[in-house]
């Protein structure tokens, strides 16, 4: 093993050691490994298909079931298993949070590392249009796009993604903005070091604690922009199952059928908390002035 291997393994291992002292992060790291792990094994572990409507899964009033034996979560509005719809839910939720951060991370760092490093006429320009994207309310500027675009999965994480990379590309930016006026950035141009070289070996190395931070902070928020589009009509298309939309369809029952708003919205709360927990945990441990402290 090399010299450089041992120090990333050793990295690692410190890092790994003060995350798992806070124990709100262990916890949050449990609860997104079970929403992994439901998510993809909902075609096994759903008791039934999510859109399947049961004749006998409405009283006879044509009311939801309330939770049972059969229907743990009990049914719909139109009599389908809610257990099965939260599972499958689950993946939408992951996909989206996944893809749309994802998405919105690449193209913050890219934009923001490109205007803190080549500065000038084309630096100010990407900043100014960051400070305009951000002027623009997000939930509003996603409603108008969404409604623009024909509703589907992708297009929905497409439409979180562009109204939801302006605070990575701006921390980015400031970042960048710091690191360039460091010793160790003027000692690598003084050597004859060429652009590309301080970018990729003095930079972007410094930015992945900040960008990984913000990257798993971010899918709590894209699990709740997801929820609001759906809920709004904009989001995810029936039949595929939304946590979201399952609250929008179940609005007009939360005093006679709670459940229905309930688990859904406390699968949204818990997901969205759990990443942030996560977020936080990942921060410290990543922060050297934080290890030891606890």
């Amino acid at each position: 093993m090399t010299r450089a291997n041992q120090k990333v393994r050793g990295a690692m291992g410190a890092i790994w050691t003060q995350f798992r002292k806070d124990r709100m992060a262990v916890i949050g790291l449990i609860v997104i490994a079970v929403l992994v792990i439901g998510a993809v094994g909902a075609p096994w572990l759903a008791p039934f298909n999510p859109n399947e409507q049961f004749f006998d899964g409405l009283t006879l009033e044509g009311s939801p079931l309330p939770p049972s034996e059969r229907f743990w979560f009990g049914t719909d509005t139109l009599g389908r298993d809610q257990f099965s719809r939260v599972l499958y839910g689950a993946g939408t939720s992951l996909v989206i949070g996944i893809l749309a951060n994802g998405a919105a991370v690449l193209i913050g760092t890219l934009l923001g590392v490109t205007a803190g490093y080549i500065r000038g006429a084309a630096g100010a320009a990407i900043m100014r249009f960051t400070d305009l994207m951000m002027a623009f309310p997000a939930l509003l500027l996603g409603i108008a796009l969404a409604s623009l675009l024909k509703p589907s999965l992708f297009i929905v994480a497409l439409v979180i993604a562009l109204v939801n990379w302006v605070q990575i590309a701006r921390v980015v930016y400031a970042q960048t903005l710091a690191l360039s006026e460091r010793e160790f950035v003027e000692a690598a141009r003084a050597i004859g070091a060429g652009p590309w070289r301080i970018l990729l070996r003095h930079l972007v190395p410094h930015l992945i604690p900040t960008v990984l931070v913000y990257g798993t902070l971010g899918i709590a928020t894209t699990v709740l922009y997801e929820a609001t589009l759906s809920f709004l009509g904009v989001g995810v298309q029936p039949p595929t199952p939304s946590w979201g939309k399952m609250i929008f369809e179940s609005q007009s029952y939360y005093l006679t059928a709670p459940w229905l708003v309930f688990i859904p919205g406390a699968a949204i709360l818990i997901v969205a908390l759990a990443f942030n927990l996560v977020g936080d945990g990942l921060r410290d441990a990543l922060d050297p002035t934080q290890r030891g402290r606890r």
